[in-house]
């Protein structure tokens, strides 16, 4: 950061800190949601990136995933209050039987369970029954729908259904879901069945409790919407799509058709500030009808300064992930501001099972490949990015180095384990630059390529105040070995567009998943080119050893397969993995029973809205 920005960046954090500050945000151009209607118990809060899609079988982005999860249910979900993770019955009226051999999976539904009312019903309650999760999970294998998520449940071998997609696609025929396959099929009204290839000890754990994914739509309202099904999603779950502008904002009710359940968490034991603060929440709202909020009113904000001032003038009533350029103002030495606290805001802090990671494009000929001078140079560029100057300046402490790209908070990972991942060492890139010919045959300074063409590197990138900070430090970690970078902004859905058709050469973005270190692992492995895989990895060693930790039980021989995946993924580093996130949420005071559950996308149905307290703080303010 130059040292005009640093000065202009400590100042701004400085003066935010001061009620003062509400007035700036008293403009005609604020961004923040509408104040909630008199007597509705609305959950204010921004976005930082604009959601893409609401259909299940075409999500591939968190901010999308996270409001869908509000409309669609998969048959299990993780309890709120428990750690580590457990899983708990949501549409399913058991936990699922499971063969032998982790093969065969049954599924029983409960009764009685409707849909959202919608046009497409013509005016009559629609049950939610087994074939809606059958006919579902078939839409990802439909072509018609691109599945971003197709990768995740071929992967999970599931009997006949790619097959039948070849099949179709080689007819040139549309995809057939009347035609029965061996792997996933209903028994009966309330009852399915999904048979796999190979043995799936994690399979419900990890396929079946994100509603986003594997979540039950209606076959009637895909048919009545068509292409436009994204933008009218139907479901079972506690809120319904109520408003939306795109890339602006958007807003969920609650669902009159949502079932009866009552809040009942099971809050960590102990005697720590956190436990007893959990324990009080759980008691005072067991009993309590879900969700205790009427409304949920989303604001896509992409810049951290108006974010943050729409939180401190009371427009919305959650901040979600504290802006890094704040922190240390806001959260000197990681709690919370006095003045802010004297306000009666809530602070809540977590790590994420995340990783935040730079990719080289594998099949491009410049940074990718797997021949020695070609590692050399991806390795080079990992030693030359200073971590620790990222999180102290760009990330203001609120994330940890990371030395794989496994992340915390999953089962296989080991915070003693360390690796070259998070080392900074100029004169080690250097020599590795020098060895393998990467040096300036020209004269101008600048290394250039072994067969002496320009090197030139080029990061994409976007146009938010944090990504620019970011890439003010690659520029510096690149000059200090002598390699030119230059930087291609566009806004984040082009850049994952244009990243899953394998467009960029280098892109940094971050990687959020569940509980299991195989979602960690789904990042390298080939056949996930083009999903989860941006930088289209493709080792053989590699993808055995993911192949087989996917069908071993839990335990220290599984966790042992996944770190020799690990090293190979460090060795050959088709990835720079940076670091792993910390976050810090804070609320406003009339916002009650505030928590987070990282594995837990769809926290606002927990969360009530105190409107005493918030009519007295407005009066207060007036």
């Amino acid at each position: 950061m130059t040292p005009f920005r640093l000065a202009l960046a400590s100042l701004l954090a400085l003066v935010l800190c001061f009620p003062a500050v509400q007035a700036l945000a008293q403009n005609p151009a604020s961004t923040a949601a509408q104040a909630p209607a008199q007597g509705k118990k609305v959950l204010r809060y921004a976005f930082r990136v604009a959601e893409t899609s609401f259909d299940p079988a075409q999500i591939t982005d968190l901010y999308s995933r996270t409001v869908a999860n509000g409309f669609f249910e998969a048959p299990y979900e993780f309890e709120f209050m428990a750690k580590p993770a457990r899983l708990r019955l949501a549409t399913a009226a058991a936990m699922p039987e499971i063969s032998e051999d982790f093969r065969t999976f049954t599924i029983r539904l409960k009764p009685g369970i409707y849909f959202a009312d919608d046009p497409a019903f013509k005016g009559k309650k629609r049950e939610l029954v087994a074939e809606d999760y059958v006919y579902s999970l078939k839409r990802h294998y439909d072509p018609r729908w691109k599945s971003g998520n197709l990768y995740i449940l071929e992967g999970a071998g599931i009997l006949g259904l790619s097959e039948l997609r070849k099949k179709l696609l080689a007819e040139k025929k549309p995809f057939d879901y009347d035609t029965p396959v061996e792997g996933l099929k209903a028994l009966d009204r309330y009852t399915f069945q999904i048979k796999l290839a190979q043995p799936s000890p994690r399979f419900i754990y990890s396929y079946f409790t994100d509603g986003s994914f594997t979540g039950a739509l209606a076959r009637e309202v895909v048919e009545f919407y068509g292409d436009k099904v994204g933008e009218n999603p139907v479901g079972t779950g506690p809120y319904r799509l109520a408003d939306w502008k795109r890339s602006s904002r958007i807003v969920m009710a609650r669902n009159p058709n949502f079932r009866e359940v009552f809040y009942d968490e099971s809050p960590p034991a102990g005697d720590s500030e956190e436990a007893r603060r959990l324990q009080a929440i759980a008691q005072k709202y067991k009993g309590q009808r879900l969700p205790l909020i009427d409304e949920v009113h989303i604001s896509i904000i992409e810049e951290n300064q108006p974010r943050w001032l729409a939180f401190l003038n009371e427009e919305h009533d959650l901040m979600e992930e504290v802006p890094a350029d704040f922190a240390s103002t806001v959260l000197p030495n990681n709690r919370l501001a006095p003045n802010l606290a004297k306000k009666g805001l809530q602070m809540v802090r977590y790590p994420r099972a995340d990783i935040a990671y730079s990719y080289f494009a594998m099949e491009h000929p410049v940074v990718g490949g797997y021949q020695p001078h070609q590692v050399a140079l991806r390795r080079a560029i990992s030693l030359a990015v200073d971590v620790d100057r990222e999180i102290r300046l760009v990330r203001r402490g609120q994330a940890i180095p990371a030395q794989s790209s496994i992340a915390p908070e999953t089962t296989a990972y080991d915070p003693k384990f360390k690796s070259v991942m998070s080392d900074h060492d100029l004169g080690r890139a250097k020599a590795l630059l020098d060895l393998h010919g990467w040096v300036d045959k020209d004269g101008d300074g600048w290394r250039d390529q072994p067969n002496g063409q320009p090197l030139v590197l080029r990061y994409s990138t976007q146009p938010d105040q944090q990504s620019r900070q970011l890439i003010e430090q690659w520029n510096r970690n690149m000059k200090a070995i002598n390699i030119r970078i230059e930087f291609e902004t566009a806004k984040w859905p082009e850049n994952l567009k244009s990243s899953r058709a394998g467009k960029l050469m280098m892109w940094g973005l971050g990687w959020t998943g569940g509980p299991d270190s195989d979602t960690f692992l789904a990042v390298g492995y080939g056949p996930n080119k083009g999903q989860s895989n941006h930088a289209r990895f493709d080792l053989p060693a590699f993808n055995k050893l993911y192949e087989q930790q996917r069908t071993m039980p839990d335990g220290p021989e599984r966790n042992a397969v996944i770190y020799e995946a690990a090293r190979l993924m460090v060795a050959y580093m088709p990835m720079k993995v940076h670091v792993h996130r910390i976050f810090t949420d804070i609320a406003q005071p009339w916002v009650q029973g505030y928590h987070r559950n990282i594995f837990v996308r769809d926290f606002w149905k927990y969360i009530d809205i105190d409107l005493q307290v918030q009519q007295r703080a407005r009066g207060a303010a007036q």
